[in-house]
């Protein structure tokens, strides 16, 4: 797509209304942002910053600690754009680019857990804690027949707190996690793929989404999201296709 001066003026303009781009960062995902919300770091960050200085505006980083706070902050007129993975029930009120980074959900169980494949977790009986309004509450609050989902601020502490039968998160994170604590493990295999991309409102016009779009592409096949998660302590192999 080629963009003229005009161009990149209107699709500032409709994307950062307020003069400057407001990112919503979620510092609860760890191989996506890092920091401090007064200094973030981390390839959400970077992307923001890029998005900026490509388009010619300032940038103000809006942290949280969680999606769902990300995901509200976009929704009620706050922030500009949001680093959310994509899923139907926020697709509603956020138009997504393509993903640039796509991690797994992964299981937690008990040491002796008679839970061994993905499978078994959907079971009668067996409750998934869940870090609540996360990417993997949605998907699987859809998606389980048997299992029960419950929610709190940390998929992993309720897990552990409420002595459920499963824990669902993030790989990277719960990996670090059972490497600290013995007594849990890991289920081999994923139960979903989190694909991370950017968002805004679906209100914004259809030049400006194209424009993401393509941005993110580009940074994509550049190198630039490789290297922002290199800078970060990311696997670069996260990148997305």
């Amino acid at each position: 797509m080629t963009t003229t001066h005009h161009d990149i003026a209107a699709i500032a303009a409709d994307l950062a209304p307020t003069g400057v781009l407001r990112a919503s960062i979620n510092l609860g995902n760890p191989v996506l942002a890092q920091g401090t919300p007064e200094e973030p770091a981390g390839v959400t960050v970077a992307l923001s910053r890029e998005i900026g200085r490509r388009l010619g505006l300032p940038v103000e980083t809006l942290c949280f600690d969680a999606a769902r706070k990300s995901f509200e902050a976009m929704a009620d007129g706050r922030a500009d754009l949001c680093f959310l993975a994509i899923d139907p029930a926020r697709e509603k009120e956020v138009a997504f680019t393509s993903p640039y980074v796509v991690i797994e959900g992964v299981y937690t169980v008990p040491r002796d857990s008679p839970l061994v494949t993905v499978e078994d977790v959907d079971a009668p009986g067996v409750r998934i804690g869940v870090k609540q309004g996360s990417a993997y509450d949605l998907h699987l609050s859809r998606s389980l027949a048997h299992a029960t989902v419950v929610r709190g601020a940390e998929g992993v502490e309720v897990f552990r707190t409420l002595d459920l039968e499963a824990g669902a998160g993030i790989r990277q994170p719960m990996a670090a996690y059972v490497a600290a604590h013995p007594e849990v493990r890991l289920i081999d295999g994923r139960f979903m793929e989190i694909r991370q991309a950017v968002g805004t409102p679906t209100t914004r016009s259809p030049k400006t989404l194209a424009y993401l779009n393509t941005l993110v592409t580009d940074l994509k096949k550049n190198g630039f999201i490789t290297d922002a998660l290199h800078h970060s302590h990311q696997d670069p192999a996260l990148v997305a296709p």
